[in-house]
């Protein structure tokens, strides 16, 4: 296992020791992704003494990257991202195995990789399709995985398909329609969040390794930066829907036309996904709100941003506030025979609440989340906005 100097404060640790140290010596973790989140659990994979890292990435280091990707420098620059992050990891800890794929993870190649022997797969993709590839192919072959999303100032965390525990399908049943989630180059993103949610997809990872402590089984954690504020929302398994027998549903998004849309030059889809049956509340875009609004539609507006947020900006025609992690007292304060447009900030708190409210037995077809929340409404009625 090498140089016991190297490993120590982990040799003197209640839960790892010798024995969990050889553990992660003998472990195996693909990283999809070397960017924000892959740069941070790629470092503290390394740092940790697993043996075997894999990155697959098949994109070139820019300048913008630096903002947030550690991984990478100024020298590396124009570089392929996996020869890069290779470099910086054997530089950190040579007893380390790298084993680099220049590509995309794709549905043509993602059971050939998936058999090449890993125990952990932590996604570091920043696009929605990606995602349900992941999920399907872990499910298929039997792969615990770490998920992890980051969006301006919010992150989410989770494990799926550990322990007989629930998949991403199960959580997010019903995806957001092509192109109405902004991509970090769109929406922004502060440049520490990634670490702060890369590196706890690493403390998963390990946890996993290890079999230590509670993993993010059937929890989704989700964090506010601005608001420095951790929450989380448990979710279960989804009975009646359409199990997965193949990569079919997820290699149909790659093809759609829709997807082909919102890919940049390079290929990396944008945040976005196709229609999915059996869902579990709806998403609705600034752009689709309004073209119904104008034919008629008064949804009741609920806001799930903190009294804070809400006191600060607010929408004039705003029905009724609560925080999202308390949304569940509102019921009573919530019509039973209408549709409710839900928002938050920048729409992942509102995508909580309304999992939250479809979980408490509310009409789910009569939940509506706006995708891009406040901002989005922000950007497109700034007169609509009180402050």
């Amino acid at each position: 296992m090498g140089d016991e100097g190297r490993y120590s404060r982990h040799y003197s640790l209640p839960g790892v020791g010798e024995s969990g140290q050889k553990k992660l010596a003998e472990a195996r973790v693909l990283v999809i992704g070397a960017g924000g989140l892959g740069s941070p659990v790629l470092l503290y994979l390394a740092a940790a003494g697993v043996g075997r890292l894999g990155i697959i990435d098949d994109d070139e280091v820019a300048l913008s990257n630096l903002q947030r990707q550690v991984l990478h420098s100024t020298e590396t620059l124009g570089h392929k991202k996996v020869d890069s992050a290779q470099k910086r990891l054997n530089g950190l800890n040579d007893e380390v195995e790298i084993v680099t794929y220049d590509a995309r993870f794709t549905p043509e190649n993602a059971m050939g990789i998936l058999s090449d022997g890993w125990d952990v797969i932590v996604d570091g993709t920043d696009n929605i399709p990606t995602r349900y590839l992941v999920d399907d192919a872990c499910f298929l072959s039997g792969i615990p995985w770490v998920y992890g999303s980051i969006y301006r100032f919010e992150g989410q965390v989770s494990v799926f398909n550990h322990l007989g525990g629930p998949c991403y399908r199960d959580l997010f049943t019903t995806p957001p329609p092509p192109g109405s989630v902004p991509s970090c180059a769109e929406g922004g993103v502060l440049g520490v969040l990634p670490g702060v949610i890369g590196s706890l997809q690493a403390n998963e990872a390990l946890k996993i390794i290890l079999g230590l402590g509670e993993v993010l089984i059937g929890r989704l954690l989700v964090y506010d930066a601005e608001q420095m504020t951790f929450n989380t929302l448990k979710f279960s398994h989804v009975k009646d829907r359409e199990k997965v027998h193949n990569l079919d549903h997820a290699a149909s998004m790659f093809s759609s036309p829709e997807w082909c849309a919102v890919a940049d030059p390079k290929g990396s889809f944008q945040e976005g996904d196709a229609s999915h049956e059996g869902p579990m509340f709806h998403h609705i875009s600034m752009t689709d709100f309004i073209a119904r609004r104008e034919e008629g539609w008064a949804p009741f507006i609920l806001d799930v941003r903190s009294m804070m947020e809400y006191q600060q900006a607010r929408v004039a025609s705003c029905d009724h506030q609560v925080a999202h992690e308390s949304v569940l007292s509102a019921l009573d304060a919530l019509p039973k025979d209408a549709d409710i447009l839900i928002h938050c900030k920048s729409g992942m708190r509102s995508q909580m609440a309304a999992m939250m409210l479809a979980q408490a037995g509310m009409d789910s077809a009569k939940l509506y989340n706006l995708d891009g929340g406040i901002l989005a409404w922000k950007a497109a009625l700034p007169e609509e906005i009180v402050n």
